[in-house]
């Protein structure tokens, strides 16, 4: 199989300083994945304030399980999947350690009001927003990796621990239901 990254995007360079000097290797590491991973758990959590708590731990599981990373063609992969944990780990811790359901929509679509950093002056933009999060978490997960992080299926398929024919399904609903959401709330 081929791997998903080309080793010339820096990759090969970021996972050889993690196995020899992981500080200089987690710096390079966060310039080149910290907004990314952010926008990524936002997008999950929806609160700053937790997509940046639940980004930093991201980072620091990373440096902690730098040893266990082999090959440039999956760091990608791996730090998603990491931050995908860490963002699900802190939506169960808010909701008092109830496990989150993959056929369940992750938080409320009315969380976006309450978050002081969303700009609700945006009605198309919010109306997107509460789609996507009224969405199952599967769905969801698949559609924000493609939509926004422009992931392959085989990427998202590594991320979530599926495969990649379940993510096109997953992505081709997504896509359904937030068209037939945004239809309906016109």
């Amino acid at each position: 199989m081929m791997p998903f990254f080309n080793i010339s995007d820096g990759n090969s360079a970021i996972v050889t300083a993690l196995q020899k000097d992981p500080e200089k290797g987690i710096r390079l590491l966060m310039a080149k994945y910290k907004d990314a991973v952010y926008w990524h758990i936002r997008r999950l959590v929806v609160s700053h304030d937790d997509a940046q708590d639940a980004a930093q731990e991201t980072f620091i599981r990373i440096y902690r399980s730098s040893g266990q990373l082999k090959d440039a063609a999956s760091l990608k992969a791996w730090i998603y999947r990491i931050a995908t944990n860490e963002a699900l780990r802190l939506l169960k811790r808010r909701r008092g350690g109830k496990e989150i359901s993959m056929e369940d929509p992750c938080i409320s679509p009315d969380i976006l009001e309450t978050e002081r950093y969303v700009d609700l002056s945006d009605s198309g933009v919010v109306k997107l927003q509460k789609a996507i999060l009224s969405l199952p978490a599967k769905q969801q997960l698949a559609f924000n990796l493609r939509y926004y992080d422009e992931l392959s299926y085989e990427e998202i398929a590594e991320i979530t621990g599926s495969t990649p024919s379940n993510v096109k399904a997953n992505f081709h609903f997504a896509k359904n239901n937030v068209i037939k959401y945004l239809n309906e709330h016109d």
